[in-house]
């Protein structure tokens, strides 16, 4: 069965209606930002396991992720894990949920996403390079070289040292 995309106050409506929310975003991201009473299940395991068990009665599904882009490039994928039932995507995701004014629940002690820590670590580290090589030594340089390598191994590989380094910092232990 092919799956749409619908509003947020299209979701809302159906959601009133007895539809769950069904977030892919990581545990990280869901932690730290989320719809009131959707449904964590991230994509990788959603593709391994299924729907969570609090979906396996529902006639209607809606998948989000943060933006909708991850939905949207995993539409296939999420038509199948919804089998039979109804299922959509949240347009603009959390984003688009959040623009047409309908609550979240926002947890500030929760440490940003994982992901976003590698950004900034990342531009911090090749920044500090950059100005350090033309301000005291072009040895440092290197610095930038070296996170430019590591940005390309993760993209390439889908490991990331930076982001195992960083989930060894306590406020990103679980």
């Amino acid at each position: 069965m092919p799956i749409t995309t619908i509003t947020a106050a299209d979701a809302q409506n159906k959601l009133q209606n007895g539809a769950v929310l069904i977030d892919i975003r990581g545990e990280d991201e869901y932690r730290r930002e989320r719809i009131v009473n959707a449904l964590l299940q991230p994509f990788p395991q959603l593709q391994q396991q299924g729907l969570p068990a609090g979906a396996q009665q529902a006639a209607c599904v809606i998948f989000h992720c943060k933006s909708g882009m991850r939905t949207r490039n995993a539409a296939n994928a999420l038509a199948q894990s919804a089998g039979a039932k109804e299922a959509f995507i949240l347009e603009n995701g959390l984003e688009g949920w959040k623009a047409a004014g309908f609550p979240t629940l926002f947890n500030a002690s929760q440490p940003l996403e994982l992901m976003r820590q590698v950004q900034i670590a990342a531009g911090s580290l090749a920044l500090a390079g950059a100005v350090l090589g033309w301000l005291a030594s072009p040895a440092f340089y290197l610095l930038c070289a070296f996170v430019g390598a590591g940005l390309l191994t993760a993209g390439l590989t889908g490991f990331c040292g930076m982001a195992r380094l960083l989930m060894l910092i306590p406020w990103n232990r679980r």
